[in-house]
């Protein structure tokens, strides 16, 4: 086989209950093997962290090549990778089917999961990826978290910062009492050309506790266009847990919901995720860790984005009439994880079903990377990898920042802030994701 290779990318299943998976000694020849080609290639020098450190780590030794470099000095680069997919859908030329067989994300991957066996995950750290019991505790006072999270805070982010080692100036997401699951689901028009159809809303752990308004906003702009759409929010879908390695969690999740899912899918429903990433998961991640799992594999075939789901119903029956052109121009990043689905921009597609609307998309990682980019010790590095983004957002000019993954976006506005010729959030329109402008357009406030 030649230097790359125009067939589509494949992946293997990931054989995590295999001896093999993290016996240390297999692990590290697997470790070596993949460095040694990314040394000899350095294609994805500008993608992430880990890259630039692998390069500099093998140029400072004694050889200048990977036999002069210690095992133990491996662990900045496996930290360093926050499973963007990035490398693996866009840059590398040597993943599978290619003979050399690369997955670089999954290889990190498979040696956190041998750094969670053997313990080295902090219960701090553990804790902190408990979205649904962080958000069930903090919904029950809002108000309070909400205060103590905040940046600028000085008498409790110095103690996040200590104790959790959350960065002081990282912006962390809202709690509300009001989550997403207790809204009232809005009334369906009748009227619309899709009338007819049912979706059930995989909220998301983010936006049933952190930004229930997305989710209205999802609610109501289905609603309008004739859908019935319901909360099918069970529990988190262990993204989070992925991050860390704990991928036996991530499993159980995975057979919890797509059981449940599937029963929704019995009875008529569309399966929409409201967060890419967690669609991510479903659709790639838990039938490769699942693999025999007949209602994983179902779910996977069935579920859409919701930028997807939208950009369906106007391509098939069509969107009910009602938008309006934005009072202003759109700044869009194409968030890593939706990128990663392969379904292409489906939130561009949407917007520009607005009309007259002024779209440019931003096509560079934001940095974020989930938690990694808030701990202490990765928050200046994921602001210098986001700041390209922060930059064609700035420069742009558009009035609307948003991203199909919210935490991305508020990452892009603090780097906007580091710019000399950029602002951060004070005068950017509270909205995050593209379907809220997609309320907007049709007039729903609420969905704001």
């Amino acid at each position: 086989m030649g230097e790359g290779s125009l067939e589509a990318p494949t992946r293997h299943k990931i054989l995590w209950r295999d001896a093999d998976f993290t016996d240390a000694d297999k692990l590290d020849v697997e470790l070596r093997r993949v460095f040694d080609i990314c040394h000899g290639c350095r294609r994805c020098f500008n993608l992430c962290i880990s890259f630039p450190k692998l390069f500099d780590l093998i140029d400072d030794s004694a050889s200048g090549e990977l036999d002069t470099v210690a095992s133990k000095d491996f662990q900045p680069i496996i930290d360093g990778c926050t499973l963007c997919d990035m490398c693996f859908m866009t840059k590398c030329p040597y993943v599978p089917p290619h003979e050399f067989d690369l997955d670089f994300p999954h290889l990190m991957l498979r040696a956190r999961v041998k750094d969670f066996q053997d313990g080295k995950v902090g219960t701090v750290h553990r804790r902190l990826v408990e979205t649904d019991r962080n958000g069930k505790l903090a919904g029950a006072v809002p108000a309070l978290a909400n205060w103590a999270s905040q940046r600028g805070n000085g008498l409790t982010r110095a103690g996040l910062s200590a104790i959790a080692g959350i960065h002081k100036d990282a912006e962390l997401p809202q709690y509300h009492g009001r989550t997403f699951a207790k809204l009232e689901p809005p009334e369906v028009n009748r009227d619309a050309p899709a009338f007819g159809r049912k979706a059930a809303l995989y909220a998301t752990c983010f936006v049933n506790y952190n930004n229930p308004q997305m989710g209205a906003a999802a609610a109501a702009v289905l609603a309008r266009n004739g859908v019935e759409a319901v909360n099918a929010y069970k529990q988190c879908c262990g993204m989070p847990q992925l991050e860390q390695g704990d991928i036996g969690r991530v499993a159980e999740n995975a057979k919890v919901i797509a059981a449940d899912l599937v029963r929704r899918l019995d009875d008529g429903y569309d399966i929409v995720a409201l967060v890419p990433s967690c669609a991510l998961m479903m659709k790639f991640e838990w039938p490769l860790i699942e693999p025999d799992d007949a209602n994983v594999k179902r779910l996977a075939e069935a579920v859409k984005d919701i930028t997807e789901y939208v950009v369906d119903i106007a391509e098939t029956e069509g969107l009910a009439p009602g938008l309006a052109p934005l009072d202003g121009a759109v700044s869009l990043h194409f968030a890593c994880h939706a990128r990663a689905q392969n379904m292409g921009p489906k939130a561009q597609a949407m917007l520009r079903l607005i009309p007259d609307a002024e779209v440019s998309m931003i096509e560079r990682c934001s940095g974020h990377g989930g938690s990694w980019g808030v701990m202490k010790d990765n928050f200046e590095a994921a602001l210098k990898v986001g700041r390209p983004a922060a930059r064609q957002s700035s420069e742009s000019g558009a009035k609307y920042v948003v991203s199909e993954c919210p935490l991305a976006r508020d990452h892009i506005l603090q780097g906007r802030e580091k710019l000399d010729s950029g602002a951060g959030d004070a005068d950017v329109p509270p909205m995050h994701h593209p379907i809220q402008l997609l309320a907007h357009a049709y007039g729903i406030k609420h969905g704001e």
